[in-house]
């Protein structure tokens, strides 16, 4: 199955609350009115894209909708994918890759899936033919580290880890020079993500920024939160509060095939301005790839041609 089949079929739930709901209404109302309008704002909050993404999407409707003179409500269902691919598609969802090692520091609460999603990007990597390396600088979780171990081991990515309690820093500091005597193309970090004390965990990151900033000034650094798309609107406030600890630059978003929330994709876009850069669409090792706006809007909207 190849990955867009993969994301169809990870979003069906995701589709079945927006597309049909969707398609529902503009079988109702053939005329194109308040009421419409009303009802599709209403499908699109259900279906966790939030009050401030789903206002404005309507309201852009509306305009396109004057402003093209559609009368036929059908037609809005290709105006509304117009929109959606639009405010994913605002900005840049790649993740940078530059430098000799390039790297990705990885945070997220526990639970959220962070230590499986360094694991498929190991693998994702070293199959693109890329030498990747894991530090373990998450070291305040109990047997953090052992998992993270399994899943290098699986993915074929070397690790450097101290023990449990070290200081994160010191970890990254030693993965550096490792990756830079080995010359390997990717660094990926695992970091803490306590968010019972941000001043702690602000604190902590500051203190590996530095190190990277000073040890790795050419490389390229993402640092890309995890977030579980099952827990709809707790996954956007999560985005809230990591973007005031940490200079996020894109997301994780896991557990995609699990979820009707998958919409909550472009409310942390649209209210954080936080790119979605990595989507997880299964329990495989491969089943996670580069996110791609076109695609994702084309799985969760159909037209009637495509289906």
């Amino acid at each position: 199955m190849g990955f867009f089949d993969k994301l169809k079929e990870s979003l069906s739930k995701t589709k079945a609350s927006i597309n049909e709901r969707v398609e529902d209404i503009l079988k109702t109302f053939r005329k194109v009115d308040d009421e419409l309008f009303d009802e599709l704002e209403e499908v699109l909050i259900m279906a966790d894209l939030g009050v401030n993404t789903s206002v404005e999407i309507i309201e852009r409707l509306r305009v396109a909708a004057k402003e093209k003179k559609i009368l036929d409500s059908m037609e809005l269902k290709s105006e509304l994918r117009t929109i959606l691919t639009e405010i994913l598609s605002d900005g840049d969802n790649s993740v940078k890759m530059a430098g000799t090692p390039a790297v990705i520091m990885v945070i997220g609460v526990n639970g959220v899936g962070k230590t499986t999603s360094i694991g498929k990007l190991a693998h994702m990597y070293r199959e693109q033919g890329k030498s990747v390396m894991i530090a373990a600088a998450d070291t305040f979780r109990a047997a953090a580290i052992e998992q993270l171990e399994v899943w290098a081991e699986r993915a074929g990515a070397e690790i450097i880890k101290q023990q449990e309690g070290a200081d994160p820093a010191a970890v990254v500091f030693d993965a550096v020079n490792a990756a830079k005597k080995r010359k390997v193309d990717v660094l990926l970090c695992d970091t803490a993500g306590r968010l019972h004390n941000k001043k702690n965990l602000m604190e902590e990151l500051k203190k590996i920024y530095r190190i990277l900033d000073r040890e790795l000034p050419d490389s390229s650094k993402e640092v890309l939160l995890v977030l579980d798309a099952t827990t709809g609107q707790n996954a956007v406030m999560q985005a809230k509060l990591f973007q005031e600890t940490a200079d996020i630059t894109g997301i994780i978003l896991t557990k995609l095939d699990g979820t009707a929330k998958g919409g909550i994709v472009l409310a942390i876009k649209n209210d954080y301005n936080i790119p979605v850069k990595i989507v997880g669409v299964g329990e495989g090792i491969d089943d996670i790839a580069e996110f791609d706006a076109e695609s994702f809007v084309d799985a969760i909207i159909t037209l009637k041609e495509e289906e």
